[in-house]
């Protein structure tokens, strides 16, 4: 949480942002009340998403990792001078820390859940300095700032000064931050501690405060979102829930109240976004569902909803619920897509039960061979043998009038 109490800056690598204005406008149109996220389709054809909102819309591809990508060269003589001075922090080589300055010994380390400030410099492979902030607060463990931030400073000693160089993978990833830090770029942070102390009671913020703190989470699972971590936004988003869902011992406003509840919605919605990218099914329904408790006309939630039904095969269960939203929004293209495909496999998945239930009870196709009739009549006499009967009859019959006419 910042300091100031004011919304994080787009431009630092610590802040929920991605620090150009493109991304700026994408981060100030997530999950809004005008607009719903898009969702992704996994099939081959794509449907037409330019109607749906923004939050699924990842942008740009991820860039290939490059071959030819080396350890940063920042600080050379520090870095290749003495190996044995750096400290592996994760053993995988791809995040390192070394101390340039000595802090106030281990027991002044800061712990996870507490507000940390930092004085912080990034740089790239080249030199150029794409960030400067002389006092960066954020809460300690809750993915507030870069991941190579949050796992190191967790290791600094209060008042030392630490190099922190770090591969693409813990700073900003395959998408970079456009327009200062190219894809998959290593970055080199040069880091200072200087404050920690305890988070503020959640009890005693303000309705104002506890909104503000609340939306600063959301922010950064959007951020995260947008970088496909699905799992870190599914953090944040959880963390900016806890928040909202905290007991208080301030009394809010009406108008407070309301927004804390849209704040909730969004997050909620933004969650069973996250959940299902993840075909987490069973987590993004009870979300869905969540919102449609508080608001049962929520089309996001019902689109969703409809969404999470279909990927488990429930297109009965599926179609009346996105009937319910194109109601809501008949002209939505993508609505009216997803309910056309929908019904169309449910067809195709009743005639798949109707010829299995035929062939169970032994009802084979009517199209198949007619079977001859004496197959089905095994027990009639040969037509010789009537024949011969017949013969036979009628000549007793013939024996029998002679005689009578003689006597």
């Amino acid at each position: 949480m910042a300091s100031s109490g004011e919304e994080p800056s787009s431009g630092s690598p610590g802040r929920a942002g991605t620090g150009s204005e493109a991304a700026a406008a994408d981060a100030a149109q997530l999950d809004t009340a005008e607009d719903f996220e898009v969702l992704e389709e996994e099939d081959e054809d794509e449907d037409d998403l330019s109607e749906l909102p923004p939050l699924e819309d990842v942008g740009r591809p991820p860039a290939p990792p490059r071959e030819d990508a080396q350890p940063p060269e920042q600080g050379a003589g520090d870095a290749a001078g003495d190996p044995q001075e750096w400290l592996d922090v994760l053993g995988n080589g791809l995040l390192k820390k070394k101390t340039l300055v000595p802090g106030q010994g281990v027991d002044s380390r800061p712990q996870k859940g507490q507000d940390v400030t930092i004085r912080l410099k990034a740089t790239l492979e080249d030199g150029a300095v794409v960030e400067e902030d002389p006092a960066l607060t954020f809460t300690l463990g809750d993915c507030d700032v870069l991941q190579a931030l949050d796992l190191c400073v967790q290791l600094m000693e209060m008042g030392e000064k630490a190099l922190i160089v770090s591969e693409a993978k813990y700073c900003y990833g395959a998408q970079g931050r456009s327009p200062d830090i190219p894809p998959n770029a290593s970055l080199t942070l040069e880091v200072e501690l200087l404050a920690a102390q305890d988070a503020p009671d959640l009890e005693l913020l303000s309705g104002k405060e506890k909104i503000q703190l609340a939306n600063r989470k959301r922010e950064r699972g959007n951020f995260f979102y947008q970088q496909a971590d699905y799992v870190l936004a599914i953090n944040s988003y959880d963390i900016a829930l806890r928040i909202v869902g905290s007991s208080s011992k301030v009394d809010f406003s009406p108008d407070e109240e309301a927004e804390l509840l849209d704040v909730k919605v969004k997050c909620l919605n933004n969650l069973a976004a996250s959940q299902l990218k993840l075909d987490h099914f069973k987590a993004a329904l009870k979300s869905c569902n969540l919102v449609l408790e508080h608001q049962p006309e929520n089309i996001k939630a019902l689109f969703r909803k409809g969404k999470v039904l279909a990927q488990q095969g429930e297109y009965r269960e599926a179609i009346p619920i996105l009937k319910a939203a194109l109601k809501l929004e008949p002209s939505n293209k993508t609505i009216h897509a997803e309910l056309s495909k929908l019904v169309k496999k449910h067809a195709d998945q009743r005639n798949v039960e109707t010829e299995l239930y035929r062939k169970m009870l032994g009802n084979p196709s009517a199209a198949g061979t007619p079977r001859k009739c004496k197959d089905k009549l095994p027990w009639s006499i040969p037509w010789k043998w009537l024949f011969g009967a017949t013969a036979i009859a009628l000549g007793g019959v013939a024996l029998s009038v002679v005689i009578a006419a003689r006597n």
